[in-house]
């Protein structure tokens, strides 16, 4: 049984509620494996044509990594951690079925990725969505490889340098999230999609996914790599863990 997602089926559309609200949904190890399972559980179910990926509480969908977790990693631990993020997102871009994002609030770092790596976003005026991580000391490598594809060059070196959040607007104006609705419609609007998209010849649905993902392999292949290389050495300097002890230090908190 998952401890920290919650599972369900609405008809023919399967639901992932990541849910951890007292930590802004922010994941772990533990819970990206759990969403690892569900999506690819959900994906070989015949009775399920398409998935919903949310957050619990009003706040966030999902603030990204916990820090927590992350303090902790050394160079050794790099390589690995890199592996279980490639998972995760060969996971999410392997999906033969349409994933819709209903974000509930903000989108940051990797969950801003995640995000983006979904077909449909629904949002509402509280969804902000950015990749704050250099604020943290943590090098973003595959979060430009993504926004590069869906933004240009320009605009992911702005935001990636500043770290800076954007309101909803401004997503919905970039195209980032494609159906920008009050706070209480957010998953309405999100089923009524999944479901006209679960009711598309189920075929030509993989065939387009699929293409979308070979569009797109070998700079998946290539970030990754880069993230390896990047990561060690970022995490060589001691810069990532200094970076977060300060953000716990504001915040009236320490970490082990």
């Amino acid at each position: 049984m998952a401890k920290h997602i919650i599972l369900e089926t609405k008809e023919n559309v399967g639901v992932i509620t990541l849910n951890r609200p007292e930590k802004l949904n922010a994941w772990n190890t533990e819970m990206r494996n759990e969403i690892i399972a569900a999506l690819t559980d959900f994906n070989a179910d015949a009775a399920i044509g398409a998935i919903i990926m949310t957050g619990a509480g009003e706040r966030a969908f999902c603030a990204g990594q916990d820090l927590e977790e992350a303090h902790g990693f050394d160079p050794a631990r790099v390589n690995e951690w890199m592996s279980e993020w490639e998972n995760y997102y060969a996971v999410l871009r392997g999906l033969s079925k349409p994933l819709v994002m209903a974000l509930n609030g903000t989108a940051a770092g990797s969950a801003f990725q995640v995000a983006l790596l979904g077909d449909i976003r629904v949002g509402h005026a509280g969804s902000r969505m950015g990749q704050p991580e250099i604020n943290a000391g943590i090098p973003s490598v595959t979060g430009p490889w993504i926004m590069q594809q869906m933004l240009g060059l320009s605009r992911t070196i702005e935001l990636t340098l500043t770290g800076r959040m954007m309101e909803a607007e401004e997503c919905h104006r970039i195209g980032l999230i494609h159906h920008l609705v009050a706070a209480d419609q957010v998953m309405p609007k999100a089923l009524q999609i999944a479901r006209d998209l679960a009711a598309k010849p189920p075929v030509a649905m993989r065939l387009d996914k699929q293409r979308f993902c070979e569009m797109s392999e070998s700079g998946f292949h290539e970030a990754i790599s880069a993230g390896r290389r990047i990561q060690i050495e970022a995490y060589s300097t001691g810069e990532p863990a200094r970076m977060m002890e300060e953000f716990f230090r504001k915040r009236g908190r320490s970490i082990a």
